[in-house]
């Protein structure tokens, strides 16, 4: 159940609630498990229901399941930007001080969604675009969000989202992917090998404490990001997702 806010206006803070656990459940929920995931009266439920799928922010399926509605998407690419804005000076310190390629991307349902980049300066690069869409398993950023996660959870979101395999180095088999984020865990960064790109290797870090699952990676050719670069970019790296950090939850 979501974490009710201190003297708030209990309606909109139902609201919010019901909007989580639809976006928790995957995206798409029936009223009966809706009122099983909350203490919330089910004439309630239904009512703020009905409201939010008469504003667009829900949408009832043939099925007669309730999803997130499209008018949420908007409020999302809002906040996204703002977000990679926030973000922007910490990447390019990334850049001035590493050499490669910064990246931010948050938790979208399922997905990694990219929302600040500062790119590189050489001419051989990595370039992802702002606003692109990526699986979790086979990115460093990806993998950094899932590793925040218990095990059930990242289940439930490969189960959903699938294990395409990019390349030959991909990882494709959840079992596979659990035992990494154990890796990730300990050490307290995600590693990229080649699992997107061929010749592309990443090193990624979780924002700490974000509102919404967040990481910041720095990214470029296997010839220049090895094992030395990362020796030299995992503290950046930590300084940069902690001061982000504490921009977001500036009061």
């Amino acid at each position: 159940m979501a974490e009710k806010a201190s003297g708030g206006v209990q309606s909109v803070e139902r609201v919010f609630e019901l909007l989580e656990l639809i976006t928790d459940a995957g995206g798409d929920v029936t009223l009966s498990e809706l009122s099983s995931s909350t203490d919330l009266p089910l004439p309630t439920i239904h009512r703020l229901l009905r409201t939010l799928v008469s504003l667009g922010y829900i949408r009832q399926l043939p099925n007669r399941r309730y999803a997130l509605g499209p008018r949420l998407i908007r409020l999302g690419e809002g906040a996204n930007k703002q977000l990679g804005a926030l973000a922007q000076p910490q990447l390019k310190i990334l850049v001035d001080r590493l050499g490669e390629t910064a990246n931010m991307a948050v938790l979208d349902s399922d997905m990694v969604i990219y929302v600040s980049q500062v790119p590189s300066l050489h001419s051989m690069r990595m370039f992802t675009e702002v606003g692109r869409r990526a699986h979790t398993h086979a990115t460093g950023v990806g993998k950094a969000i899932l590793a925040q996660l218990d095990d059930d959870t990242v289940r439930g979101i490969v189960a959903r989202a699938g294990m395409p395999t990019p390349t030959v180095k991909s990882i494709g088999d959840v079992d596979d992917l659990l035992a990494d984020l154990k890796l990730i865990r300990e050490r307290g960064y995600s590693i990229d090998e080649e699992e997107q790109e061929l010749g592309v290797r990443c090193f990624a870090m979780a924002v700490p404490n974000a509102p919404t699952p967040s990481a910041i990676s720095v990214s470029g050719p296997v010839s220049r990001v090895d094992e030395n670069f990362a020796d030299k970019a995992v503290p950046i790296l930590r300084e940069a997702a902690e001061a982000i950090s504490r921009e977001l939850n500036r009061t």
